[in-house]
């Protein structure tokens, strides 16, 4: 080949690369709202949508419109198996199944009709809804479905525990903390739902309820297990007999615990535990006229989505994320000398930037407090309002975002941030994402945290998100925090080279957020660690050029694998090795031409498989922004370092 001709097929391959730059970006800044934030769909699996129709049952509030089109979203996600997944085309899932089958039947299906037999059918396959989990048992109990003998022992007398107790709510994650709290009082008061249409779901049983003795059972993780399943029988006796003043007391603590966290986005602004604010009141007599009744009820009404005949309920909203991630995406594509409209974009931006200082929580001290008394507070939450708990990885995103917008005008918001996420650095070097040291692992084990996921230890992922922010500021104060960081990196590294996703599908994500921070924080990319991380990336590659990963990863399936490629995931791949100094390779390359020939005429990127994870193994999110603003990020990340004199990533991102 002339090199005339080699120079034309470049310049070829840059125009076209551009083109879809251009498409991404003009798609993404037509979503981006007047004040300057982005906000998309966050789906998760049929449990949220079954737990929504349940809640209206239960609280005899029941709108017939809102549960219609939820049935239709169910019955349009049931798995070929006969039940629900916990997320696209997966395996049964129990506890998912028995909650849609109890919504749908709530709704009006005919327990005969064919999606409703093959549902039961398989429920009774697998063991029956004795076998589902803690929470959906509390569920069923709730409607007198089985005793409340069901449920593991969790007195409401757990509230006035203190920090060093074991069973102290405050070592628990956040998630768990604002779940468990209106749990207890429904659990003290052995609540029952007003079930206005007496449905009842017995036929999923293969023994009836009162005829079951085991269950609280194993199989059990460790020896810790065996030892919280006697201190369940041991106690179960013994709790009745509390003092009642005692008892009444800790139901007013839990009580103010949860109201002084109610906002306009919930307690914890997550499902689960919106709905066990709503059983709260309801079990406890309160009206629907109480103010923070009508308050907690709108939150609830704020998550759901309406889309032709469908509806669905998300666990929560994600404003803070989406806008920091598309606003990242966004700068990359304005930056650069091949870049066009830079200025609008930056103006747009300028409105973005203002958006999320005034969404800095900057004046309440949340729960994260209790282990840093003398922190000030500086994060951002993920949702909307949630001021109670702001999230290290939020902040790191939003402050690498702001940093890149305007240092000197963001310099306020900037410093408080770093404050923050450097005093929320765990003993071990590493971060979690809402506390400090939030790793007794004793609690994983007892029967009530069957889903295994009641605590928020530092994370390779979330820890990686740190170092990039710290990094990419440059303060050389804070480089002892960082090499603390890269030292807990360096430990996490799986066998292979990967790193473990916490809260993304699953190793290709883990992977490139340990990589961009690797890269940002100086580690040179000839390091072993970087080497077999990359190389790892490149081996997991599929022949189409884009990269895939199952969700079944979390449950023992190969990393960095699925049977289709998707960009979110292709996008990821590119990013992290782009990131340690392989922009010129095959992989790269193919990576780029792969985002390219899967973009629409609209500039927009579709997939159906989620991509990111609530807690491994029980619940499974689908992040709708990110097929669009991460193909944009490596795209324009591709060209901007085809221009670059030192070829090298700048930024912690």
């Amino acid at each position: 080949m002339s090199e005339t001709t080699f120079h034309q097929r470049k310049m070829m391959g840059a125009a076209v690369v551009e083109q879809a730059i251009t498409g991404a970006h003009a798609a993404l800044d037509k979503l981006q709202k007047d004040d300057g934030h982005w906000v998309f769909e966050l789906e998760a699996d049929a449990t949220i949508p079954a737990e929504y129709i349940i809640l209206e049952h239960f609280l005899d509030r029941i709108n017939p419109t809102v549960q219609q089109k939820m049935a239709v979203y169910l019955r349009r996600i049931q798995g070929d198996h006969g039940g629900w997944p916990l997320y696209h085309d997966g395996g049964f899932d129990m506890s998912a199944t028995v909650k849609a089958y109890f919504a749908l039947k709530a709704v009006g299906d005919d327990p005969e009709e064919p999606h409703m037999r093959r549902a039961r059918a398989a429920v009774l396959q697998h063991g029956g809804a004795e076998r589902s989990n803690v929470f959906t048992r509390i569920t069923l109990a709730t409607f007198g479905e089985v005793p409340w003998k069901a449920v593991p022992v969790m007195p409401v007398e757990l509230v006035l525990l203190p920090r060093k107790a074991l069973f102290s709510i405050w070592n628990m994650s956040y998630w768990s903390r604002t779940v468990v709290t209106p749990l207890l009082v429904l659990g003290a008061r052995k609540a029952l739902a007003k079930n206005p249409k007496k449905i009842h779901v017995q036929e999923l049983f293969v023994t009836p309820p009162a005829k079951i003795k085991d269950w609280i059972r194993g199989p059990y993780r460790s020896v810790w297990g065996c030892l919280f399943k006697y201190l369940d029988s041991f106690l179960r006796p013994i709790v009745p007999h509390f003092p009642k003043t005692l008892h009444e007391k800790a139901i007013r603590q839990a009580v103010s615990f949860t109201e002084e966290r109610l906002s306009a986005g919930g307690l914890g602004a997550i499902f689960p535990a919106m709905a066990g604010v709503m059983m709260m009141y309801r079990t406890l007599g309160v009206s629907d006229d109480n103010p923070k009744v009508k308050e907690a009820w709108q939150a609830l009404q704020d998550l759901i989505v309406e889309k032709g005949d469908e509806m669905y309920c998300q666990p929560c909203v994600s404003p803070v994320w989406d806008t920091g991630l598309a606003g990242l995406a966004m700068i990359e594509a304005a930056s650069g000398p091949q870049a066009t409209k830079r200025e609008e974009t930056m103006a747009a931006l300028k409105k973005t930037a203002s958006w999320l200082r005034d969404h800095q929580i900057l004046d309440v001290k949340g729960d994260w407090a209790v282990n840093a008394p003398n922190l000030r507070p500086g994060g951002w939450a993920f949702q909307y309002e949630n001021d109670y708990y702001p999230d290290v990885d939020d902040t790191a995103v939003v402050g690498m975002l702001l940093h890149r917008i305007d240092p000197v005008e963001n310099h306020k918001a900037i410093e408080r941030a770093r404050e923050w996420i450097i005093g929320m650095q765990s003993s071990n070097g590493g971060w979690g994402a809402f506390d400090i040291d939030n790793d007794l692992e004793a609690l994983n084990h007892i029967p009530f945290a069957d889903h295994g996921a009641l605590l928020d230890p530092p994370t390779a992922d979330v820890s990686a998100r740190c170092i990039s922010f710290l990094a990419q500021l440059g303060h050389p104060e804070d480089r002892p925090v960082i090499e603390r960081g890269l030292a807990y990196l360096r430990s996490e590294q799986e066998a292979d080279g990967s790193w473990f996703g916490r809260w993304g599908t699953n190793y290709i994500y883990g992977t490139w957020s340990v990589l961009c921070a690797l890269n940002i924080a100086g580690v040179p990319h000839n390091d072993p660690m970087i080497k077999r991380a990359a190389d790892w990336l490149e081996s997991v590659q599929n022949a189409d050029g884009g990269w895939g990963e199952d969700c079944a990863s979390y449950e023992g399936a190969t990393p960095g694998r699925y049977k289709e490629s998707l960009p979110t995931q292709a996008a990821w791949a590119v990013l992290g090795l782009m990131a340690v100094g392989r922009r010129d390779s095959e992989a790269v390359k193919k990576g780029i031409e792969y985002l390219v020939k899967t973009q629409d005429e609209n500039g927009e990127w579709h997939e159906e498989p989620f991509n990111a994870v609530g807690f491994p193994k029980v619940f499974y999110l689908h992040y709708h922004g990110y097929r669009q603003f991460f193909p944009l990020t490596a795209l324009s990340r591709y060209r901007n370092l085809g221009a670059s004199n030192s070829g090298r990533v700048e930024y912690g991102f």
